[in-house]
């Protein structure tokens, strides 16, 4: 799976889970959930993802379970992942924290690794750079005082990402190539078109419009080889807000409804509530208010938490424009 091996990863799991059963044992059952369950939230389905998490903790017993190399801070936070994307982000948020709270209290550093690094993925996609500030220099610490490569490229991606939302665009992009530089050298490249994204939208930060469209591709070229679909929706949707500054409007709604499709294919509320938005605003620009209001409103009114959150608080302002108009 850190390969990006995602069809081999997901045979072996079934091996795993099918081995357990066989031998009625509840810790590789265990195991072998949670790893299924990483590895279908990787591949974009959430739902099937978040049920095996689910069994996990149902299944989970702190004493006979403490060998495994896996916790329930690894579920929680791999969970929050899935629940976000679900469109359950209060949800997520709680999991993330559970997880980090109980992950320090460990004392365990590579516990504490997971957390953080889970919980730095997360926050990223809520657009909340002091919160994720905090857990990104919180994880390049500990990765460096414990010599984790992995932990500590992945600590430096986020870093540079909060510079770029604060405003630091030429520093934050240094951070994010040193970073991504350093992660492939592990031989990562699960989370890639993640991290490759983020990049992308620190270039066009810059203005460097071309160079962004050309790593949103290389992007989507790694998600169509490795089947690490969890982020694709938004690729799409992120090249057509590209080519829209470029003045290619009928290419962007194209992207926009391709997003669409995937994310409403995945179960991904919360993907296809950015697509909607996207979608509807240059509706809106267009002059076509009726058709982005009744594209936007049952995506929104889908919702049942997160009302204090960028997404929702962008969605519910443009629907709101779209009434009035």
């Amino acid at each position: 799976m850190g390969r990006g091996e995602f069809d081999l990863a997901q045979r072996l799991d079934e091996d795993l889970l099918r081995v357990s059963r066989c031998r009625n044992d509840p810790a590789g059952l265990a195991l072998g959930y949670f790893s299924t369950g990483r590895n279908l939230m990787s591949m974009g389905r959430f739902a099937l993802s978040r049920s095996h998490f689910e069994e996990v903790l149902a299944r989970y017993d702190l004493i006979s379970h403490r060998s495994l190399p896996f916790n329930r801070v690894g579920v929680q936070g791999f969970l929050g992942l899935s629940l976000f994307c679900l469109g359950f982000p209060d949800q997520a948020l709680a999991q993330n924290d559970a997880a980090i709270v109980e992950a320090r209290r460990s004392g365990h550093p590579p516990t504490f690794a997971v957390s953080l690094s889970n919980g730095t993925r997360l926050l990223s996609l809520f657009a909340e750079p002091e919160a994720l500030n905090e857990l990104a220099e919180q994880l390049v610490v500990l990765a460096t005082e414990q010599g984790f490569p992995f932990w500590r490229a992945q600590g430096t991606i986020y870093s540079g990402w909060v510079s770029v939302k604060k405003g630091k665009t030429a520093e934050g992009m240094a951070f994010l190539r040193s970073g991504l530089a350093a992660y492939r050298a592990t031989g990562a490249e699960q989370w890639m078109p993640h991290y490759t994204a983020l990049l992308a939208s620190a270039c066009e930060a810059a203005g460097q419009v071309r160079q962004a469209l050309a790593l949103v591709d290389d992007a989507l070229q790694i998600t169509e080889r490795t089947r690490e679909g969890w982020f694709a929706a938004e690729l799409n949707r992120n090249k057509g807000q590209l080519l829209l500054r470029q003045g290619h409007s009928e290419a962007a709604e194209r992207l926009y409804r391709k997003a669409l499709s995937i994310a409403e294919e995945q179960g991904a509320k919360l993907w296809e509530l950015r697509a909607a938005v996207s979608l509807a605003r240059l509706w809106r620009d267009q002059g076509r208010y009726v058709e982005g209001r009744d594209l936007l409103a049952p995506v929104y009114g889908w919702f049942t938490e997160g009302f204090d959150t960028p997404d929702l608080k962008e969605a519910k302002a443009l629907l709101e424009t779209l009434r009035r108009i």
